[in-house]
């Protein structure tokens, strides 16, 4: 079956103070979603999934209906917070969505072809989207789930205006990826990259080619019966833990599936630059990015009208 795209766009957004999913960074109103699908549609994917909750869902169905709405086949599944196994309940004052397993988790039953996962809030590149559809377009289950994820390198996917969250990769010497570790703060320290360790005091340095994933896999429909299958389990860890804030992550599954043996997870490099809006203050450097793309023809000036 063709490939097809799934795209987080639930998110609130906090530390950018904003619906930033849908602010646009174009000539003509284009948010970075639009980029990202228009590079998906040249790359082959005809069919994208956004994740979304209804609270901004005639605003966002605006910015996409006008455009790539027009182009693609476009469908929409909703994170809300309330949508728990059976004998959960959403902890008082929560409002937060549950995280990105969760989010993916959504569209069990609903996409039954490989497909990809990304953010809606940050450019790749088209570099990947080429990647994945050529990749997805042939995987397949055997003994072992048939997974793959593009590789960013931490140098493409940093900005100066403050920290950023980061799994940091490590793989074998065949490409396939061990281990995503999480690192909540990479910046860029007197010109060296640098995390901050988890006793928040120790700044360790981290190599400008380390392999990192900006959430952009790909998998077989099976792990939508891994997500939830899993998901009461840590939920119930959250709900006791961090009832407010914590999250369901889709690499923390990931992961415990290669350490199962249950799935391998082929790490695909691109040499793209990331860009996204963490902060307010990020907007301007995104623009400024997107007009030199149009005007070294990446991309047309009116990307879709």
């Amino acid at each position: 079956m063709k490939p097809a795209l799934l795209i987080m766009a639930a998110g609130m957004g906090s530390r950018y103070g904003g619906l930033k999913q849908i602010d646009p960074i174009g000539p003509n109103g284009e948010v970075i979603i639009d980029y990202s699908l228009y590079d998906a549609k040249r790359a082959g994917f005809s069919d994208v999934y956004f994740i979304i909750k209804h609270e901004i869902e005639n605003d966002f169905k605006e910015v996409i209906e006008r455009g790539i709405g027009k182009h693609m086949n476009v469908h929409y599944i909703f994170q809300e917070v309330d949508k728990l196994p059976e004998g959960f309940e959403v902890p008082e004052g929560r409002t937060k969505p549950w995280g990105t397993g969760h989010a993916v988790m959504m569209a069990k039953d609903i996409i039954k072809a490989p497909f990809a996962v990304l953010n809606a809030d940050d450019y790749y590149g088209p570099e990947g989207f080429k990647t994945l559809f050529d990749y997805l377009s042939n995987a397949k289950d055997t003994d072992v789930y048939d997974y793959c994820m593009i590789g960013f390198k931490v140098k493409n996917t940093i900005t100066d205006k403050g920290s950023v969250s980061r799994g940091v990769c490590e793989t074998d010497a065949n490409g396939n990826l061990i281990e995503i570790t999480e690192r909540t703060k990479i910046q860029t320290n007197s010109g060296q990259i640098q995390f901050l360790e988890d006793d928040e005091t120790t700044w360790v340095d981290l190599h400008e080619d380390t392999i990192v994933s900006m959430n952009m896999f790909g998998f077989t429909p099976s792990i939508l019966d891994e997500l939830s299958a899993r998901f009461p389990r840590d939920l119930e860890k959250i709900i006791t833990n961090n009832p407010q804030k914590g999250e369901y992550f889709l690499p923390k599954i990931v992961g415990e599936l290669i350490d199962e043996h249950k799935a391998t997870v082929k790490v695909l490099p691109t040499s793209d630059k990331w860009y996204g809006i963490t902060y307010k203050e990020d907007k301007p450097d995104v623009v400024s990015a997107m007009k030199e793309k149009i005007n070294s023809g990446l991309y047309p000036e009116k990307l879709w009208y």
